[in-house]
């Protein structure tokens, strides 16, 4: 079995073979992940980090290629999260479209992996969170967190980052839907994708007026246009990402958001932590009959649990 030590070094260089296992470690709970972070994490804290969301459909894959091949051509090293929460059954996240990508996989200053609900102990937000961490430790400058969808689950993990993309597209009629789903709090830029398409008049001018409604932000998000197979408006995406940066920087908008996903981060692993601990003092026993009462309606979930955390 591998130790942290023997991990540690090669993951510090960048190699991506290391990489991966520690994110499989983490993702698994492997009796040396806890040990492997805890070694890691004073190095931690110099990576920008950015999520590209919006509803499928919108082009993000698309535009985080482009993204990370603007970096790249800048001499970053950039790493990529593929977040898929659909996924409970195959094990790994639904690729799609996200094959195109694979043409900037050989490139050793890029890394790509794709999570999915499977094998991410405390859930999607705190596994994307530790190979965010892991691929700051291993030296990526920048690393980009791309999820489908406007759910709870891609809430939870754009939590994570520190400038968040909300990528929209003309045509697909539900533009508005997907942002009053909850992104619109999260949102730090808008981009409106594809944006040659008849339409895009019309979404930024209902961004427009939803930014309007929406309670006053110190930062005011701008709509950006671009047409991501060309490559066209990349290059503002980039400046205004930057533009962001810096008004993080300048108004304590970094030490805000640290606190905050110190926060969502303790809170997940002291519940996982203290579901692994009830359910070890319950036993399998009692478990196993809590949950026949709760099925065969014999027991609601309430008190089952107050009898498993009363009796455990």
């Amino acid at each position: 079995m591998s130790l942290p030590a023997d991990l540690l070094e090669p993951l510090r260089r960048g190699e991506h073979r290391a990489l991966g296992r520690a994110i499989s470690w983490m993702e698994n709970g492997h009796p040396g992940a806890r040990d492997l972070m805890a070694r890691l994490w004073p190095h931690l804290g110099r990576a920008a980090v950015i999520g590209i969301t919006g509803p499928p459909g919108a082009g993000k894959s698309t535009l985080t290629d482009q993204v990370a091949r603007a970096l790249r051509a800048e001499g970053q090293k950039v790493g990529i999260l593929a977040v898929d929460p659909s996924s409970p059954f195959s094990g790994g996240a639904i690729l799609g479209d996200r094959i195109r990508m694979q043409r900037i996989a050989a490139d050793p200053g890029i890394f790509i992996r794709s999570m999915a609900t499977r094998g991410a102990l405390g859930g999607l937000a705190r596994a994307t969170q530790d190979a965010i961490d892991l691929l700051d430790a291993a030296g990526f400058d920048t690393v980009l967190v791309e999820t489908v969808g406007v759910g709870q689950d891609e809430v939870d993990v754009v939590s994570c980052v520190q400038t968040c993309c909300v990528v929209l597209v003309p045509g697909m009629g539900d533009e508005i839907q997907a942002i009053k789903a909850g992104i619109m709090e999260v949102a730090d830029l808008f981009v409106i994708n594809k944006a040659d398409r008849e339409g895009a008049d019309q979404v930024e001018r209902e961004l427009e007026a939803m930014k309007s409604l929406a309670m006053a932000q110190a930062w005011d998000p701008p709509v950006l246009r671009t047409v991501a197979p060309q490559g066209e408006g990349v290059a503002e995406l980039l400046l205004a990402l930057r533009d962001h940066g810096r008004w993080l920087r300048d108004h304590g908008g970094l030490a805000r958001k640290a606190r905050e996903r110190a926060r969502l981060r303790f809170e997940s692993l002291l519940a996982e932590a203290a579901v692994r601990r009830a359910k070890a003092q319950a036993g399998p026993a009692r478990v196993e009959a809590a949950l026949r009462g709760i099925a065969d309606r014999t027991l609601d979930p309430y008190s089952a649990v107050a009898g498993i955390l009363d009796e455990g």
